[in-house]
């Protein structure tokens, strides 16, 4: 087993800029392909999913959707090689980041766990939650 960077997936999911980076980007095209026939397996972290994701929303990179984003990520969640403990909360994690623009990714997987551990009450100062159903926000 082997761990993923987030490099390797940015290179994957973006238009190269240059001759050096589109080789790059064959090669980690090449490693997922092994990924998906099961010829490769390995993990990553919620770190490298949100750096994922905050770069290919962020207005100074590449400013995709949320959901443009979300569409790019789902097929490599979907990896028979990738071995995550939580594969199903990193997924709709990523359906509530593509149905809620105004929540960032930590916060969509703040609602994934919660939801999983049938949690419906959150203490938070981030009034973005009160626009999230199910979520009831509370104040210290």
């Amino acid at each position: 087993m082997r761990f993923l960077d987030t490099n390797i997936l940015l290179r994957y999911l973006v238009k190269p800029a240059s001759p050096l980076d589109a080789a790059k980007q064959q090669a980690c095209a090449e490693l997922l392909q092994r990924a998906k026939r099961g010829q490769e397996q390995f993990t990553t972290c919620e770190a490298v999913f949100a750096e994922v994701l905050y770069v290919l929303c962020s207005p100074r990179q590449y400013q995709l959707s949320h959901a443009d984003a979300a569409a790019r990520l789902r097929p490599i969640l979907a990896l028979r090689g990738l071995k995550l403990p939580q594969k199903r909360r990193y997924q709709r994690a990523l359906d509530l980041f593509a149905t809620y623009p105004f929540l960032d990714i930590e916060d969509a997987l703040q609602v994934a766990h919660m939801e999983q551990q049938e949690i419906q009450e959150l203490y938070s100062y981030d009034t973005d939650f009160d626009r999230v159903p199910g979520v009831n926000r509370l104040e210290p």
